[in-house]
C-alpha cells in the first residue's frame, strides 16, 4: 500500500522513537525529508543525521535522537499542519519576528524549507508543513 503522507510518517517515526527512548531511527529518504531533518538539527531537536544507501541503492536517513537528561525527550510534540487533502499557505505578513514560544513552524517556500522566523526575515510566504515543540 503506497504511503500518502511521507512527511507525517517522518514526524510520527521521530516522535514515537523519542517516546520509546530509541537512540536512532531509520526512515526512507527524499529531498524534502532531508531538508526537514536539517532544520530539526539546526533548531536543536535532534542530535544528528546521516543520509545512507542500502545494498539496493535505496537512500535512507539515520536520525540520532536527542534527549535532555536521562531520557527526557527534547521533542515534546509535533503537529502536521498542511496535509495532502488540505494545503495551508501563509503570506509573508502572517509570520511574526518572534514565532511561537518554544515551537518551530517549518515552511516550504520558493527559497527552500525555512523556519517561520527565517521566512519572516527573508520576506517570503509558503506552505506550512509542520510545527515542532
Amino acid at each position: 500500500m503506497p504511503m500518502t503522507d511521507p512527511i507525517a510518517d517522518l514526524l510520527v517515526r521521530i516522535q514515537s522513537g523519542s517516546h520509546r527512548g530509541f537512540e536512532k531511527i531509520d526512515v526512507p529518504a527524499s529531498r524534502m525529508k532531508v531538508g526537514l531533518v536539517r532544520i530539526l538539527k539546526a533548531e536543536g531537536f535532534i542530535a544528528n543525521y546521516k543520509v545512507m544507501e542500502d545494498a539496493r541503492k535505496h537512500p535512507s536517513i539515520r536520525i540520532y535522537l536527542k534527549y535532555a537528561g536521562v531520557r527526557q525527550e527534547v521533542i515534546q510534540g509535533v503537529r502536521r499542519i498542511s496535509k495532502p487533502g488540505l494545503r495551508i499557505y501563509r503570506p509573508y505578513g502572517a509570520f511574526s519576528k518572534r514565532g511561537d514560544a518554544g515551537a518551530v513552524t517549518i515552511v516550504s517556500t520558493p527559497k527552500g524549507l525555512l523556519t517561520d522566523r527565517q521566512a519572516f526575515q527573508a520576506k517570503v510566504g509558503g506552505e506550512l508543513l509542520c510545527q515542532v515543540w
